[in-house]
């Protein structure tokens, strides 16, 4: 398993490599700058825009501004006029040591496009420091036989300036035994050297003081001074010696404290006093001398001080071993500082954008460096995020990084992202540093409300109170804040006459519907409308639902009695002869009730009769029947109160009065009315007037009309029906025929008219059941139900 993972991250690597080299080729300007040290902050460097060709308005609109590694900002820039300005006086030998050339590097990131601009400054060296001796006073002991042309080391001076102003030369005050030759070690440092022009003698002259001058090569130049004491010691002819003048030691640089760096050795071949060896530093900095420490007597260089190399990668040291007579050997040690992967990769952000907008195509995220202090694979990094994230990191210049989406985002799928950026060097161990940043996903308007169901189903009952909620639409948008934000409307109905304002109206914001006014289920039994869901984004988005309102039947309608009718000027007498047998049909009441389902369901009832038991109706189909034999005892008239009773709760009914007349036969040509009708006649002028008249004019008239009825008759033979009165064909009117299943009618009947003599009124008399002559009836029942106060007839 790690083989084909240390396969594919060398793959990641070399690509990484590949498209930073490509990138800071196409990607990168430079520019070169210089400025003295200790200028005050606010110096002009120079003018970025000049020496790169740009226009001064381009620094401004693509905010240019100085980032650097190192997150210390020695300088700024003015976008306004494109000059580069010093944010602090800067000191050469602070940032750059003796390193003679010292340049400080930057980058100048720019937007839209992405632009890095390495710039370089270099910091130019003034004379601000004089030489200076780290010993004030040196003391010499030179034996007497000390040969003409002898040298003797003295301690060198210390110049922090570099270049012509570092240290130039040495020089002594006036005497008559030595001069001053100058002297360069491996590491250039220039140290003096005391010549002996002419032999001393100690009993003439056992010391001798002059002063040490060391200049530098400034201008005006500066100089620093140490005395010299040189003592003349008796004669002491062998000087020391070291086994190997030169010694190269490697150490890491995380060497334990107090540990063996070295050990020189020397020896004299003197005796004695003059053959006692001590080993002590020789030009040794500062530095050298915290960090290492060499035993006097055994040689013995040891490490005082931690080891950086990423401050200092090596040490040159001069040992030098003297001995009891003051002779003294040299030998030079380099210290090498060998690496250690002891830094971990550092990030620094230049820029991060947060939230993005969904739906945007290739973003950039953040631009941000990397950097490791150490050097070699420990200083060589490589970056990675997680793979299962849809970002991507694109290499730049230098180090330099940009983190971009890799498509387009969808908050509704996730809006929030946590990215962890992994630095890790190639050294051994290898070190790591992690990053995490969130990036949030803003949200877009691209989703329209969804509502709950397609369409809704609502039911209400007839009847209702105004305003009465009947139920409510539902919808959800998968946005966020105003973009999820839904608000309900009716949409204008597709039939133009529905008065939809007036019937339902919709609360916007929380979809509840509610009836505006009573619905009348005779008159309107569905409403079929459409509701629309509409977000608060912009543009705004929306959705359409069906919504369905089917309204109740309440019992709310009594039975109407369509025959026998109730309103004339006389109520109908049904003729019955006296041969009549047994379930002979009288008359049929019949009724309809303008509501529907069981609350349209009638039965019917004897409320009430002359003489109970002789006549029955029949409960389902409102037939009024002889229930036995008549005989000559039973009454001549006969009054039955019928009850029409709906099926509805609480039920609702109407009552029917129906007036029977026995008879032995139909050749009478004058039937009496009933006495209940004769009040009504009376109190009816046009009825008195209409008796007059037909009695005195068409008398002859009656007769003849009787005569042809009593023909009818006989030809019909003894059949059950009733006669004596004339049939004119027709049929009944289609609107009050209940074929839906819900009322009492199930066929249509054929009616007679009979104009009885004298009374000026007629009686509407049921018959039988005609078929034949009804036409074609609609299987759609009307919403609304007209009850005329006739009939036509044909």
């Amino acid at each position: 398993m790690e083989n084909p993972r240390a396969g594919a991250l060398q793959i990641r690597q070399v690509l990484l490599l590949f498209v930073l080299l490509r990138i800071s080729q196409a990607g990168s300007e430079s520019g070169h700058f210089s400025v003295s040290e200790e200028m005050q902050s606010g110096t002009i460097v120079g003018n970025l825009a000049k020496d790169l060709g740009m226009e001064v308005g381009e620094l401004s609109s693509r905010a240019a501004r100085v980032v650097s590694n190192d997150n210390k900002h020695h300088f700024q820039l003015n976008i306004n006029t494109g000059d580069l300005l010093l944010s602090e006086a800067l000191d050469r030998e602070e940032l750059c040591g003796f390193t003679e050339t010292c340049v400080l590097h930057f980058q100048v990131l720019m937007k839209n496009p992405l632009q890095f601009l390495q710039i370089e400054v270099e910091v130019r060296d003034i004379n601000d420091h004089s030489p200076v001796f780290l010993e004030k006073e040196m003391l010499l002991e030179i034996p007497e036989n000390s040969p003409v042309g002898a040298v003797f080391l003295l301690e060198s001076a210390e110049d922090l300036d570099v270049g012509i102003n570092a240290l130039k030369s040495y020089k002594i005050s006036r005497n008559s035994h030595f001069h001053i030759k100058m002297r360069v070690n491996p590491d250039n440092r220039k140290y003096p050297e005391l010549v002996l022009d002419k032999a001393l003698d100690y009993e003439e002259q056992s010391e001798l003081s002059f002063i040490l001058t060391a200049v530098d090569g400034g201008s005006p130049p500066r100089s620093g001074t140490a005395s010299v004491r040189v003592v003349v010691v008796d004669i002491n002819d062998n000087s020391p010696e070291f086994e190997q003048p030169f010694y190269e030691v490697k150490i890491p640089e995380n060497s334990v404290l107090g540990s063996l760096v070295v050990t020189v050795s020397a020896w004299d071949l003197d005796s004695g006093k003059n053959g006692e060896i001590a080993y002590t530093f020789s030009h040794a900095s500062e530095d050298i001398r915290k960090t290492f420490e060499i035993n006097q007597e055994s040689g013995e260089v040891s490490l005082m001080a931690s080891l950086d190399f990423e401050t200092i990668e090596s040490y040159s040291i001069i040992i030098q071993a003297t001995d009891g007579g003051g002779l003294f050997g040299k030998s030079t040690i380099r210290i090498q500082v060998m690496d250690v992967n002891d830094n971990t990769p550092e990030v620094t952000i230049s820029s991060i954008t947060t939230p993005i907008p969904e739906n945007s195509p290739e973003t950039v995220v953040m631009v941000f460096s990397i950097r490791d202090k150490d050097s070699g694979d420990n200083g060589r990094m490589i970056c990675a995020i997680p793979d299962d994230l849809p970002f991507v990191l694109k290499s730049s210049v230098e180090n330099y990084y940009t983190l971009e989406t890799e498509g387009k985002l969808d908050r509704e799928s996730r809006a929030e992202y946590n990215i962890t950026i992994t630095v890790t060097d190639l050294g051994t161990p290898r070190l790591k540093t992690q990053h995490n940043i969130t990036v949030l996903v803003s949200d877009v308007n691209d989703n329209a409300p969804a509502f709950t169901q397609t369409s809704y189903t609502l039911f209400v009952r007839e009847n209702n109170s105004p305003a009465l909620h009947i139920g409510g639409v539902s919808a959800t948008d998968r946005d966020a804040g105003a973009n999820a934000q839904v608000t309900y409307s009716l949409l204008p109905p597709q039939d133009p006459h529905l008065p939809l304002a007036s019937l339902v109206s919709i609360n916007a914001d929380n979809g509840q519907l509610f009836a505006l006014r009573a619905l009348d289920y005779e008159a309107l039994q569905a409403l079929e409308f459409r509701v629309g869901a509409t977000d608060r984004g912009s543009p705004a988005l929306s959705s359409q639902a069906l919504v369905r309102v089917l309204v109740l039947d309440a019992n709310d309608n009594s039975p109407f009695v369509l025959y026998p009718l109730q309103n004339g000027s006389a109520p109908c007498t049904e003729l019955v002869p006296r041969a009549a047998e047994p379930g002979y049909l009288v008359s049929k009441v019949v009724a309809v009730d303008g509501d529907s389902g069981q609350n349209a369901w009638l039965s019917y009832q004897l409320l009430k009769a002359t003489e109970p038991g002789l006549f029955g109706v029949w409960a389902h189909n409102g037939e009024v029947r002889t229930a036995r034999l008549l005989s000559e005892r039973d009454a001549a008239k006969h009054r039955l109160l019928v009850l029409v009773k709906d099926n509805g709760e609480p039920p609702l009914s109407a009552s029917v009065t129906l007036h029977v007349l026995l008879v032995d036969g139909f050749s009478q040509p004058y039937l009496p009315l009933p006495e209940a009708a004769a009040e009504p006649a009376q109190a009816d002028p046009l009825t008195v007037y209409l008796v007059i008249a037909l009695a005195s004019v068409s008398s002859l008239f009656l007769f003849s009309v009787l005569a042809f009825i009593a023909v009818r008759l006989c030809r019909r033979g003894r059949a059950a029906s009733l006669g004596g009165c004339s049939v004119p064909e027709g049929h009944f009117p289609g609107h009050l025929v209940d074929v839906g299943g819900t009322g009492t009618l199930s066929q249509s009947y054929q009616y007679e008219v009979c104009l009885m003599g004298g009374s000026g009124t007629s009686e509407f008399k049921f018959l039988k059941p005609v078929i034949s002559n009804l036409p074609p009836l609609s299987t759609e029942r009307e919403e609304s139900h007209t009850f005329p106060n006739g009939f036509g007839f044909n």
